[in-house]
């Protein structure tokens, strides 16, 4: 639950955001030629790479590249609140202040060896006085313009330059700077099999959801629950043939939340149980 959310933006885009957040939350960020630096000032969240979960505890930070789906940061627990700062990188904004050279955490690493996409930030002195400098301007608003958005976003390129992260952030700032345009119809097909709401994908492609519905309908010729659960049916109706997965995990797989469910939506298309599909067609 969010609580208090204050923003600035820097040529029309979020630059700058405080949020604070109750326990359970989830936060998601969209498909975006975007880097994140997220700086918690009281609590915790946790974000998901892969099979391990990584906990930011108070005085840490994250550093994201939101290039790729499904970044979300949560706090699964009954209470307690969390209080983020959030510096958001865009590679259109960084080459336009930086309008003669890029300097070199934003230039391209001579060896990668990597496709690193986020980095947890340990307790640092300087980053933690730049962040209680930004409060400042959250609580006077009156005093930030063009010019001090600038000058921070610069300084906090200079702090991450510096500090023992350094490599890390440059691979993943580095990333921004290859032209990756992400569709919509990309990023649907992305996350076909997730458990992502329909306001969550309109909020992935930057849209309302009013919005969402009716750019969906005219490159799909259908409604988004009904597109998206007809195609988690036909990549079970697949795996059930191709594979010897438990129907339970190839349930959850296909990003149904339970058997029941899956089942009867199986039955319906399919006019048959997805045990009796997978033993009447093997069985040919």
């Amino acid at each position: 639950m969010v609580n208090d959310y204050k923003k600035y933006e820097l040529f029309g885009k979020p630059m700058m955001q405080r949020i604070d957040l109750t326990a359970p939350f989830k936060f998601d960020f969209p498909v975006a030629e975007q880097a994140c630096f997220l700086y918690v000032l009281k609590g915790e969240f946790q974000y998901q790479v892969d099979d391990e979960e990584i906990g930011i505890p108070t005085d840490y930070a994250l550093f994201l590249n939101c290039i790729t789906s499904g970044k979300q940061i949560h706090n699964t627990k009954l209470e307690g609140n969390c209080q983020i700062v959030i510096v958001t990188f865009y590679p259109d904004i960084l080459k336009k202040i930086y309008d003669r050279e890029l300097p070199s955490l934003l230039q391209k690493p001579k060896n990668v060896i990597s496709n690193k996409s986020n980095e947890k930030i340990n307790n640092d002195f300087l980053i933690k006085k730049y962040v209680e400098g930004l409060l400042f301007y959250f609580e006077n608003p009156s005093l930030v313009n063009e010019d001090i958005l600038i000058l921070k976003l610069k300084e906090i390129v200079l702090l991450l330059a510096q500090s023992q992260n350094a490599d890390s952030i440059q691979l993943i700032l580095s990333q921004l700077f290859s032209p990756t345009t992400y569709s919509f119809k990309q990023i649907i097909e992305a996350n076909l099999f997730s458990q992502l709401t329909i306001e969550q994908l309109a909020e992935q492609n930057n849209l309302s959801v009013s919005s969402f519905k009716r750019e969906f309908a005219k490159l799909y010729n259908d409604t988004p629950a009904s597109y998206i659960k007809n195609k988690k049916l036909e990549k079970a109706a697949e795996l059930l043939l191709i594979s010897d997965e438990r129907i339970t995990d190839i349930a959850f797989d296909c990003g149904f939340n339970d058997l029941a469910t899956f089942t009867k939506s199986f039955s319906d298309k399919y006019h048959s149980t997805p045990t009796n599909y997978r033993q009447d067609r093997k069985g040919k």
